[in-house]
């Protein structure tokens, strides 16, 4: 967690209350660290980037899931449309 959170620039309690959030849940190694993925990381610091900007947290965390599940509907119909026959 030390790491990831030197690597964000933010406090290893700024990546535990993005987890209390419910926005990012690392998995956890054999010793009971945190291990973030790089799309984690990638939430870590857009949460990060929208904290600065003056949103709150809860907010912020709530835009970046609905700016996720955005993207993933916008993907599914991309997909649909290259697979639509003509």
């Amino acid at each position: 967690m030390g790491s990831a959170a030197e690597m964000l620039g933010v406090t290893p309690a700024f990546l535990r209350s993005l987890g209390a959030a419910g926005l990012i849940e690392p998995q956890r190694s054999d010793g009971g660290h945190r291990r973030y993925s790089r799309y984690q990381l990638r939430l870590a610091a857009r949460a990060r980037e929208l904290v600065d900007a003056g949103t709150a947290l809860e907010a912020a965390c709530r835009i970046l899931i609905l700016e996720d599940q955005l993207a993933e509907a916008l993907r599914i119909n991309a997909a649909r449309e290259n697979q639509a026959p003509d």
